[in-house]
């Protein structure tokens, strides 16, 4: 049985306000309605715009990282899967309906198991669009998540058919844990990072943690929702995790997946570069203009997104240590 135990300032979407007894009615009501194992295997048909993307889209790799643990791997993109005896928790729905679909497909002929909740961890359309394949589970997102994809998609012209698919039906606003099989599944906000309102999952006892875009792994950080500072404050949260294995939103995971841990710390380090030239620029007084006309990290000029990112990674940065980015 799915049961959950949330913490400070969870709240329901979009029952919000509606009082507990429909909160319990309309959450029970759907929670139901997933132990039936033929809803799982009757997938909603694909929309207009999911038959074209399905036809022009390659599906990606499904890998087992340790037991009872997955990634879905399309292109760069890394969705994470936690395997329990009643069911999958999904850590990010990624690029498209096409895409969700196809990790879907790929779920339910290797794992076997139905999916009962879709955890969402960046607003941004790279992994918020697959979210309309998940119509028939349970949607978690953070407060701020809901907030800003909500923008994003009114900014974008979205119809509202798309908005209610790709909307949490629950939010939360520090954490909210998850039991399901025998496991405890710890969803987490440790403060503002890539945005300002990522997830992150932790499983304890089988000690693994799912980052999504907090951690790149080989790659140049995308900060344009970002907060750096912030974000170094979250990855210290994350490391002092009773956890050993760190499992990226984007780039490979080695074969030895403890080897993670490494990678997260080099990942850390380039945000303490980013930041302490930065510094350095702004002690000297130059501008912010100045500052992103000098500022290079010869070292990180190789990785993927450093040409695309240089720039903001220096703005960002220089926004928040002078104070303009609050």
């Amino acid at each position: 049985m799915l049961t959950q135990k949330s913490g400070a300032g969870i709240e329901s979407e979009p029952m919000k306000g509606k009082g507990d007894a429909m909160l319990k009615s309309t959450l029970a009501a759907l929670l139901s309605s997933l132990v039936c194992v033929a809803l799982f295997a009757r997938q909603p048909p694909r929309s207009p715009a999911g038959q074209a993307a399905a036809a022009v889209n390659p599906t990606g790799e499904l890998r087992q990282i340790v037991p009872g643990h997955y990634v879905y791997s399309f292109t760069t993109y890394n969705s994470g899967i936690i395997v329990t005896s009643e069911g999958l928790v999904v850590l990010d729905a990624l690029n498209s309906e096409a895409t969700a679909r196809a990790q879907r497909e790929a779920m339910a002929s290797t794992i076997r198991q139905p999916v009962r909740a879709l955890v969402s961890s960046t607003f941004h359309d790279n992994y918020s669009k697959g979210n309309v394949a998940y119509a028939d589970v349970l949607k978690i997102g953070h407060e701020n998540y809901r907030t800003d994809l909500l923008e994003l998609m009114r900014r974008g012209n979205v119809s509202a058919e798309e908005q209610r698919a790709r909307l949490p039906n629950q939010t939360f606003r520090d954490r909210m844990t998850l039991y399901l099989g025998g496991k405890e599944i710890q969803i987490l906000h440790v403060g503002r990072a890539h945005t300002r309102g990522d997830s992150i999952v932790f499983v304890p006892q089988d000690r693994i943690v799912y980052l999504s875009e907090l951690y790149f792994a080989n790659q140049f950080l995308f900060i344009n929702d970002g907060y750096g500072i912030d974000w170094l404050r979250a990855l210290d949260t994350v490391e002092a995790l009773d956890a050993d294995i760190f499992v990226p939103g984007h780039g490979p995971i080695p074969p030895d997946p403890r080897e993670t841990r490494q990678g997260l710390r080099r990942f850390r380090q380039m945000l303490v570069d980013v930041r302490d030239a930065v510094q350095k620029e702004i002690a000297r007084g130059a501008t912010e203009d100045q500052a992103v006309a000098t500022i290079r990290w010869p070292q990180y000029e190789g990785l993927q997104g450093y040409s695309a990112q240089r720039e903001t990674a220096v703005r960002r940065l220089y926004q928040q240590l002078t104070g303009k980015l609050q």
